[in-house]
């Protein structure tokens, strides 16, 4: 692979809210990685039962904020690496906390090398945290929505 394609990724991935970018050419492969601290992420169902207090976000509620089992949690986790956005703008949000939910339900949207892919929910429920803001960098299985089991 040419040289100067290289160092054009490294400059499209210095622009853009990737982490990570792999391309393949013929039998040529490239894989550039952001280089920085790398924090040990704890299990988000685990930190929530800690505590009852969490960052603060618009979208949890005095409803959301009842301690739960662990096992009463399903997870929804990002299927893409891209950005998180909770509507299509300048629309109401797809789902809030304490909106019930069912397969297929459009959740979000993650916008990725700009094309914006609607998430659809694979599983039903009531939305008990969204862990994300508008906005927000995420990664491939990051969780995005904890749901009560019905």
């Amino acid at each position: 692979m040419d040289l100067r394609k290289v160092k054009k990724l490294i400059e499209l991935l210095e622009e853009s809210g990737l982490s990570e970018i792999e391309i393949t050419e013929g039998d040529d492969k490239v894989r550039i990685t952001k280089g920085g601290k790398q924090v040990p992420q704890r299990n988000i169902v685990e930190t929530i039962q800690e505590s009852e207090t969490l960052t603060p976000n618009e979208n949890i509620d005095k409803h959301a904020k009842t301690k739960k089992n662990k096992a009463e949690f399903q997870e929804v986790k990002a299927p893409m690496i891209g950005t998180y956005y909770q509507s299509s703008e300048p629309a109401e949000a797809f789902v809030k906390v304490g909106d019930p939910i069912s397969d297929g339900d459009t959740l979000c949207i993650i916008e990725a090398m700009k094309m914006m892919n609607k998430i659809e929910s694979d599983v039903s429920g009531t939305i008990e945290r969204i862990m994300v803001q508008n906005g927000d960098p995420v990664e491939f299985d990051q969780v995005l929505f904890l749901v009560s089991k019905n």
